[in-house]
């Protein structure tokens, strides 16, 4: 019997595996029934409404304006203090009606456009979410019950059975990540169809998105590998969980404290965030506003620090390579018990 597909089974029958990927879907369809429910289609009745709304807003604005200029008036007239009123209560006019756009009081709408591809940024979330507590969890219980000792009787080549784990594991995730990647892309494309606009999405706007998907597929698989990584380490699932929680919460918000404190320049570039959201979104501008870079217009611009995907890239490199190495070290030197 193929080691893999015995892996693959294990994997995909576990009832946790199972929840936490039900829980992981769950999410996502809430995500969209909101989407869905929150935006509404534009037509002539809401371009008509808005444009009331924004006619009234103008009325409002010029009856506030003569109430002050009279209150202004009468105040100075009366010798009172009025620092707070313009030296010419004249000056106190309303907004002209062009100032007040009808677009601000449309209701919300889906641009698929515009809106899409913030949208994959929770679906990569939650897919290395599911990733990493899942491959946590697959060796980590392996380990607990003892299933690993047992396993290396039967095949007793340990770095075979530990890349093998960690295969069957990334196919399982990719298996799970592409339909309902390509499932996001459709019920999304739908909502805007429904509940908003698909207007300008071009070729170049799908291959965009596309492989932004594929750019969150891969930090979900980065993200199993390294919870695989960290449970087996510790031959146990807390391990993992252990060091996620210690490096997200009291490590991440402990740095942030500690660079403030030192006012580090670009103390964003420290955090691990910064790099996911780099890898999805290509890049990220970090600015600092206490160094002035002086323009030739006299403007002070502040300095400015781009991390890119191919930093992140770096990062999850050295990282799985790191973690993954130290898992396969300790597996072979140690003693299996």
């Amino acid at each position: 019997m193929s080691l893999f597909r015995t892996e693959l089974r294990r994997l995909t029958k576990r009832r946790f595996t199972r929840w936490m990927t039900v829980g992981g879907l769950l999410v996502l369809a809430l995500i969209v029934v909101g989407l869905f429910f929150s935006n509404q289609k534009i037509g002539a009745d809401q371009l008509a409404e808005a444009e009331r709304s924004a006619d009234q807003q103008h009325q409002q604005q010029v009856q506030w304006a003569e109430q002050e200029r009279a209150n202004c008036e009468r105040a100075k007239a009366a010798g009172e203090n009025v620092d707070y009123y313009p030296p010419d209560c004249a000056e106190i006019t309303p907004p002209l009606r062009e100032d007040i756009q009808a677009d601000w009081f449309l209701p919300s709408t889906f641009d698929f456009k515009k809106s899409f591809a913030d949208t994959l940024f929770p679906l990569a979330g939650i897919l290395a979410m599911v990733g990493f507590v899942v491959g946590a969890s697959f060796i980590g219980a392996e380990w607990n019950t003892g299933g690993m000792m047992n396993l290396l009787l039967w095949r007793p080549k340990r770095l075979t059975v530990l890349l093998t784990k960690l295969g069957a594991l990334l196919a399982g995730l990719l298996a799970l990540a592409l339909p309902v990647t390509v499932v996001w892309f459709g019920s999304l494309w739908l909502v805007a169809n429904w509940r908003g606009s698909t207007e300008g999405v071009t070729s170049g706007v799908w291959q965009s998105f596309l492989l932004t998907g594929l750019r969150g597929i891969v930090l979900a698989l980065v993200a199993a590998t390294v919870g695989f990584a960290l449970a087996s380490l510790g031959r146990h699932t807390a391990m993992a969980l252990g060091g996620a929680v210690a490096v997200m919460v009291v490590g991440q918000v402990g740095l942030v404290i500690l660079l403030d404190l030192a006012q580090v320049r670009f103390a964003e570039a420290w955090l691990l965030p910064t790099y996911a959201y780099a890898w999805m979104t290509k890049t990220v501008t970090l600015e600092d506003w206490r160094t002035c870079n002086a323009t030739y217009s006299g403007e002070c611009e502040p300095a400015i620090l781009d991390i890119t995907w191919q930093h992140s890239s770096v990062l999850f490199t050295v990282g799985v390579v790191l973690f993954l190495g130290a898992a396969l070290w300790t597996m072979r030197r140690r003693d299996i018990a």
